[in-house]
């Protein structure tokens, strides 16, 4: 598995954490690398991870004003906790890392989709990034 791809799915986890608990990003960040199988993650991988956490967290409320824009008759509290982090993920990368093609970043957050969450979550997550990356690119 590739490194990036890696870090996409600690963030998964740790995004999720985060909403959960409502915790801090920073502590969820650090307790999150403290266990024990995690000890030999390279720190570019890490620092990657962190900018990703980082970002999404900073700039949620945008991030959710385009998920639910595009997201025809689904309001986000009521989408499963998974692909909700997905889509938040995917929707920073495309709108806030211009070092990520939008063709990766939605590759890999339908990737996530489809090992994380139900059949269907795949093409919805598809759907929504497609249309956020249409809007940008106008």
């Amino acid at each position: 598995m590739r490194k990036r791809t890696k870090a996409r799915e600690y963030v998964l986890q740790m995004l999720y954490q985060v909403e959960i608990t409502r915790g801090n990003w920073q502590e969820t960040l650090e307790n999150f690398w403290q266990g024990n199988e995690r000890k030999d993650v390279p720190g570019e991988l890490k620092d990657f991870s962190a900018q990703l956490l980082g970002g999404v967290v900073n700039h949620m409320q945008e991030i959710d004003k385009k998920i639910s824009k595009y997201a025809a008759n689904w309001q986000l509290e009521r989408m499963a906790f998974v692909d909700r982090n997905i889509m938040r993920l995917g929707c920073f990368e495309l709108l806030f890392r211009q070092d990520i093609p939008p063709k990766v970043a939605i590759n890999e957050a339908v990737e996530l989709a489809k090992k994380y969450s139900g059949l269907e979550s795949g093409k919805f997550v598809n759907a929504i990034l497609d249309q956020v990356k249409i809007e940008k690119e106008k």
